[in-house]
């Protein structure tokens, strides 16, 4: 008989695809069978233990992840992907539909738990950790696929379910909300949370990711409607755009009030050189950072995956095969402001591109957290379609292939500053500067840049809401945001049907290390001839400059269809009441 992947057990009757991928070392439970678990509040532990491998991290195809061909990042050799450049297609599978085997193992556990016969507080906070993991895995399904069917329960291969349609958005959104009530109000806050179960997920996180999935809809709401909806699909019961805007405001100042989270800021300390939001994202030990600072340092990490070089190690080269190999845009390197807190275009602060290191100086502490200071002139050769710009974020210091095994951060104070910020701004129109000061300025301060202030945008011209959406560019780079912002603010395609360029390489009248007054090249630092796409002049923080061009925007079909994927043939197949998401 035919079966949906989103019924099938992974490896054994209790759902896990691999019970040896949690982050603690439990007994195997693949040997075990329904007639002898779920007996005890031990056995319900354990179960949910299995829950934490379903956290994104540092084996979930981690380059998809970080937002790889977007406007703000490329990588070697020029790869154009789908989303990034337009070219999705509907095709026969898609394994983003097998989060349908996680949250099978959730729903098992709910319905044990609904059966138990055992004290229900003994076990409550497990159930509320299986209600927190359903709703994290629908929310991917609905950033990914928008409606999807809503199953509660673990279903067999012939469930009558397996011929449902597919629930709206609007309906999923609500059911994800509802698990998260749930969860809220059954988990421990982080303080109760013992020193060998942390990483587990506490009322906070839960809270942070109810905020998280409530700006996400309501921004959705706000500047796409129902223009993504499949065919047939039902809209929203109601208007519930502020509702979501006002909850997400209070959920995310309760965390941010929390004293159980603080950002992790050692820029004080001089052996540190202002790099705290680059050692952020690789502590192991007191050796993985200058100031020796070990991971019970970082209280910033809200929800992360935990890993260990010896119990649950990395493995995946990240320093080798990953990092050397992405490579930030032009536009993304021009976003970072100048220390007076303003943007480099004509700003007396910017000291240009004449020469090597030129443009870093005087900017946000994050430009060299995140990127690296040039010491000396980049060659550039556009054989492997490098654009002048590497990448320091996530790598570690010191570590060996497939050693790398700094917790993965799923979810940070610096994100609940930037939800609070503009959730606030997208709810009332306005932000005044005590909000800005408890959110975004201290994310700007860590950053040694000056403050955001409505005088600030006022004198200067500038926009608060695209303020407050550059420093959410900037702070969460390669977090796995970019895609799904520019989704929920609607401007996906003209944000990505724009060429991707690299480092100026000036013209006559600019001279920089590649060309000279006179626009001749240097050919011992720049192989023009390399370049496929050879150089495109675009606006800069000195004028309109030439650059390198790693993609044109020829080569970019981004449109509407794009802000979903579409529903993988092979389940249309199996259930032919899906109906596809349009465009494909």
């Amino acid at each position: 008989m035919k079966k949906n992947i989103y019924i099938l057990a992974c490896a054994c009757i209790l759902g896990f695809s691999s019970c040896a991928d949690a982050f603690l070392d439990l007994e195997p439970l693949d040997a075990k069978t329904d007639q002898v678990y779920f007996l005890n509040p031990t056995h319900f532990r354990e179960y949910a233990n299995g829950f934490y491998s379903q956290l994104f991290g540092w084996r979930s195809g981690l380059t998809g992840h970080m937002d790889l061909q977007s406007d703000l990042i490329t990588s070697r050799n020029g790869e154009q992907s789908d989303l990034g450049y337009g070219t999705l297609v509907a095709g026969g599978n898609d394994g983003r539909w097998g989060l349908y085997n996680s949250i099978r193992s959730n729903n098992i556990l709910i319905q044990k738990a609904a059966e138990y016969s055992g004290n229900a507080k003994e076990i409550q906070e497990y159930v509320s950790a299986a209600h927190f993991f359903r709703a994290y895995n629908y929310f991917s399904l609905l950033q990914t696929f928008g409606g999807v069917p809503i199953v509660e329960r673990p279903l067999s291969t012939n469930s009558a379910e397996l011929r449902n349609p597919r629930n709206s958005r609007y309906e999923v959104v609500d059911f994800i909300l509802s698990d998260l009530k749930k969860a809220i109000e059954g988990l421990p806050v982080e303080q109760n949370i013992a020193d060998d179960d942390k990483g587990h997920i506490s009322r906070q996180a839960a809270k942070a990711f109810k905020a998280r999935v409530l700006l996400y809809e309501a921004t959705w709401r706000k500047y796409n409607g129902t223009s993504t909806d499949f065919e047939g699909s039902a809209g929203p019961a109601r208007d519930q755009v502020n509702e979501f805007l006002e909850e997400a405001v209070v959920l995310a100042k309760e965390v941010m009030d929390d004293p159980a989270f603080r950002l992790w800021n050692f820029n004080g300390e001089a052996v540190m050189n202002n790099l705290s939001s680059r050692y952020l994202f690789c502590i192991e030990s007191k050796e993985s950072n200058p100031g020796g600072h070990d991971r019970d340092s970082n209280k910033e990490f809200i929800l992360y995956s935990v890993f260990d070089r010896v119990a649950n190690a990395g493995a995946i080269e990240l320093n080798k095969n990953i990092i050397p190999y992405l490579y930030p845009t032009r536009k993304f390197i021009d976003m970072f402001l100048c220390t007076n807190g303003l943007p480099i275009a004509e700003n007396e602060q910017f000291e240009g591109y004449h020469a090597v290191g030129d443009e870093f100086k005087n900017r946000d502490y994050r430009l060299n957290a995140y990127v690296g200071a040039p010491t000396a002139v980049a060659k550039l050769s556009g054989t492997i379609g490098f654009n002048g710009y590497g990448v320091q974020k996530f790598a570690c210091p010191g570590a060996k292939d497939k050693e790398e095994s700094p917790n993965y951060p799923v979810l940070r104070l610096a994100e609940v500053y930037l939800i609070y910020a503009e959730a606030l701004y997208e709810r009332h129109g306005a932000i005044d500067d005590e909000a800005l000061n408890a959110s975004i300025n201290k994310l700007r301060s860590r950053a040694g840049i000056a403050a955001l202030t409505n005088k600030l945008v006022a004198d200067h011209q500038l926009n608060m809401l695209n303020e407050i959406r550059r420093e959410r560019a900037v702070e969460l780079f390669l977090e796995g945001f970019r895609y799904d912002d520019l989704k929920r603010w609607g401007i996906l395609e003209e944000t990505l049907n724009q060429s991707r360029l690299g480092m100026v390489v000036g013209q006559t009248g600019y001279l920089t290390p590649y060309k000279n007054a006179a626009g001749a090249v240097i050919t011992a630092n720049y192989d023009a001839g390399s370049y496929r796409f050879g150089e495109e002049r675009v606006q800069t923080g000195d004028g309109e400059l030439s650059c390198v061009c790693i993609a044109p925007k020829s080569n970019c079909q981004v449109r509407k269809a794009h802000y979903l994927y579409p529903i993988p043939q092979d389940q249309i197949n199996l259930n032919g009441n899906l109906k596809q998401n349009p465009g494909y």
